[in-house]
């Protein structure tokens, strides 16, 4: 046996993901890099690893195991890293969080000065939508998670940090009226949806349904980015998170229309399990959350208003 970290770790990754893909995109490699890694880790093994049918990565039992113990290995390595800095007095360990995929253009705004000061902190940030997002809180995976829909039957504590505005927004080809159209003027429109299990969706939905309005569902699409450029290239309106399309108003690719009882406007929180035992970094980025959430707010965020 001759496997190096790094062959655990993207042997690990692969497992995570299921995806040789999706793996390179996480660790930075090129899929190439890390298809041949994932070759030499395998002809360390006489029992397969995995099991390639059609696209699809199927891990074996045998593989299973060996992702364990390359997790645990990869653990003790980090605690390695983590007592050498603390050794030097450093705030050491991971910060684990889970965030919807709006909450991309937020989060990076709360943590950058925070890990600047604590260089010796590793940040995992995982973005996805609103159901895995809670899911991985629920199973304790991550120790915060940033929503804009705080859940109904989970026991949580929250740090509120900013309002959350969405607009019917559409591309520049086409007119509107500068004065406000009735609610059901959504019913004349093309809409583009996000998936099932997305925040965007939820509130979407809850707006249509309290206003008893029929509309028709152009599409459905996976990410806010996929939403975005749906709309620019002119296949249909959508309601979306002012925050995520600042530049794109700015620049004059899309345009708000003008709907009554729009914006709505929901919260920004950072959520975490009543039940969780805090780490020394948990509890130092809580305790900087409290502190500087308005000075960020104001400084970055001031245009929101």
């Amino acid at each position: 046996m001759n496997y190096t970290l790094h062959q655990l770790q993207i042997f690990l990754k692969i497992t995570q993901t299921q995806s040789i893909t999706k793996a390179a995109e996480d660790l930075h490699l090129t899929q190439p890099a890390v298809s041949i890694q994932l070759k030499n880790f395998q002809d360390q093994f006489e029992i397969p690893l995995i099991n390639i049918i059609g696209r699809r990565i199927f891990i074996t039992d045998f593989g299973r195991e060996i992702a364990v113990a390359a997790e645990n290995i990869l653990n003790e390595v980090y605690a390695i890293n983590y007592k050498t800095m603390a050794h030097k007095g450093q705030l050491t360990g991971r910060l684990k969080i889970s965030i919807v995929s709006t909450g991309q253009y937020i989060m990076p705004y709360f943590l950058s000065d925070f890990l600047q000061q604590h260089t010796g902190i590793e940040l995992m940030l995982d973005v996805t939508n609103k159901a895995k997002v809670l899911e991985s809180l629920k199973n304790n995976e991550v120790d915060f998670s940033l929503v804009s829909v705080l859940p109904e039957q989970l026991p949580i504590d929250k740090i509120t940090l900013m309002d959350n505005k969405l607009f019917l927004v559409n591309n520049k080809n086409t007119s509107f009226n500068t004065k406000a159209y009735d609610k059901n003027f959504l019913e004349t429109l093309p809409l583009i949806y996000r998936e099932p299990g997305s925040g965007t969706r939820y509130v979407m939905e809850q707006f249509i349904e309290q206003n008893n309005l029929s509309v028709r569902k152009k599409m459905e699409l996976t990410s806010n980015e996929a939403v975005k450029q749906a709309v620019i290239a002119g296949l249909g309106c959508s309601i979306m998170p002012l925050i995520g399309i600042k530049n794109e108003i700015t620049n004059g690719d899309l345009q708000i229309i003008p709907v009554k009882g729009l914006p709505i406007i929901s919260k920004w929180n950072i959520i975490w399990m009543k039940s969780k035992n805090f780490s020394p970094v948990s509890t130092s980025f809580l305790k900087y959350l409290e502190e500087e959430k308005d000075r960020i707010m104001l400084e970055k965020f001031d245009w929101i208003k």
